[in-house]
């Protein structure tokens, strides 16, 4: 986990609304037929659709928080899933509390 990294992936509006709807996904995003978004994530293809946005840029950021380990990715078929890794988030808080 590098801080650097990892505030470079949160300065930018649309990554940090990305986190915000997968901190619950099933309130932002209507679930696939068969998939429990808490445990497997939430398509891309949804993803970028509730930005609005292009799939490549859609993916450049999800990449970029994927990169400073604040998401997974899981493939699933043709699918890629994303979901918060939550552990990273209580690491940063612990960082922020005892390193800054």
């Amino acid at each position: 986990m590098e801080p650097i990294e990892i505030f470079k992936a949160l300065a930018n509006e649309s990554r940090l609304q990305i986190l915000h709807w997968l901190k619950e996904p099933d309130r932002h995003f209507m679930p696939p037929e068969g998939i429990d978004m808490n445990i497997t994530g939430v398509c891309v293809s949804q993803i970028t659709d509730k930005l609005n946005m292009t799939q490549s840029t859609a993916s450049q950021y999800l990449a970029i928080l994927l990169r400073a380990g604040l998401i997974k990715a899981a493939r699933i078929g043709k699918y890629t899933y994303y979901k918060r890794d939550e552990e990273t988030f209580v690491k940063i808080a612990d960082m922020m509390k005892t390193e800054i």
